[in-house]
């Protein structure tokens, strides 16, 4: 159902989703009933449906995930430059988070949003769609893009999620590298994921202070926060094998996205083949499918 403004509400018995259609497809709050009645947020919730906060809720990232450097990189000859979108030196998350989205189909537990790129600076057309659907006992949220245009499109896509972070909250997952970066967040050398993540399996997002990409990852993650008595798996199927994890110092929140693409991944490109960048021929579309199911802790 409609809420005031430009809000679209779905809830089943366990869930309750708050969307943004017009601010960048962005799911502005998610909770999840516990089996002992309560209400809690498996994602940071805006604080007001309309505030802009950029460390909030959940957006879907095309053409490509974090950072390109200065907004600059050359595809088959052609010189791209987008322009800046964020107070750094880099355009971040592509622009679909930054773009209205139009709801194409609605149901109480179910919602289809697209979104229509005609060609700017970011001069390939495509349409990309989110489905989002409440099942009894999980979220899913299925990413689709088609290239619309008559040549070949560079392209990179995934989910960008704020969770709450607690003093205890722990995030657990399975990568075999990490990307170290510089002052700038950009990647700088591929290393052995340990060098960052340590050698336990779950990491206290609370105690380390991390903006990164990590590779190599199997699409399974698990956040736990037992001061709440509850945990949250995450499934992400192919090609989403990167996980950025970002944990702010003292946030109160953190981030586990579910990408394809390594930071400026258009740029490494040219030197390597690790970077997770995908090229869609024309006509051709791209699909994937994101899986967050709430569970009680013991």
């Amino acid at each position: 159902m409609t809420v005031p403004g430009d809000a679209v509400e779905l809830a089943t018995e366990r869930f309750r989703l708050t969307l943004l259609p017009e601010l960048g497809g962005r799911i502005a709050a998610c909770q999840w009933r516990h089996p002992d009645g309560r209400w809690l947020d498996l994602i940071r919730p805006m604080s007001t449906p309309h505030d802009g906060d950029e460390e909030a809720g959940c957006f879907p990232l095309t053409p490509f995930s974090n950072r390109l450097r200065d907004g600059r990189f050359t595809f088959e000859g052609r010189d791209i430059h987008m322009p800046r979108n964020t107070p750094g030196p880099h355009v971040e998350h592509g622009h679909g988070w930054q773009r209205p989205w139009k709801v194409v189909a609605s149901e109480p537990d179910r919602i289809v949003l697209g979104y229509e790129h005609a060609g700017d600076a970011w001069p390939f057309p495509y349409a990309a769609m989110q489905t989002i659907e409440l099942m009894c006992d999980r979220l899913r949220i299925r990413l689709t893009t088609h290239n619309r245009g008559r040549e070949p499109m560079p392209y990179g896509f995934g989910l960008h999620p704020f969770f709450p972070a607690t003093p205890e909250t722990t995030l657990e997952a399975r990568v075999e590298t990490v990307w170290h970066v510089d002052g700038e967040v950009m990647p700088v050398r591929l290393g052995p994921a340990a060098e960052l993540w340590g050698d336990a399996a779950r990491l206290p997002v609370g105690q380390v202070s991390l903006d990164t990409a990590f590779a190599g990852w199997d699409g399974v993650a698990t956040v736990r926060w037992p001061e709440l008595g509850a945990g949250l798996g995450m499934v992400a199927d192919a090609p989403l094998r990167h996980l950025v994890v970002y944990t702010p110092p003292g946030a109160g929140h953190f981030c586990a996205e579910p990408v394809s693409n390594c930071t400026d991944a258009f740029n490494l490109s040219t030197s390597r083949n690790d970077t997770g960048m995908m090229v869609l021929a024309p006509g051709s579309a791209i699909a994937t499918a994101i899986t967050f199911s709430p569970f009680a802790l013991p």
